[in-house]
């Protein structure tokens, strides 16, 4: 789910709240607190969607080509760093 379609549906879902709570009856400062709530339970749902997302992600071919570039780069520096440590021993 993209930002602004999020925030759009937050929008929404928290002036469902906000007209609920009117019509309910509830007083200014209920309505503040029960909007605050809404909105920190919508925060952490979305959070918690896109961790999900990152975490379940499965590396894509251009990913894996550029891991085994980082492990050839890793390799050489480990070989030469080798060699220079030789080179202050003598």
């Amino acid at each position: 789910m993209s930002l602004p379609k999020f925030i759009i549906g937050m929008m929404f879902a928290l002036a469902i709240v906000i007209g609920w709570s009117y019509f309910d009856g509830a007083s200014q400062g209920t309505i503040v607190l029960r909007v605050l709530i809404c909105a920190v339970i919508i925060q952490a749902g979305y959070f918690l969607l896109v961790f999900a997302m990152v975490g379940g992600a499965t590396p894509t071919p251009a990913d894996k080509v550029r891991e085994a570039d980082r492990a050839t780069i890793l390799n050489k520096v480990a070989e030469s760093e080798k060699l220079s440590a030789r080179r202050s021993l003598h």
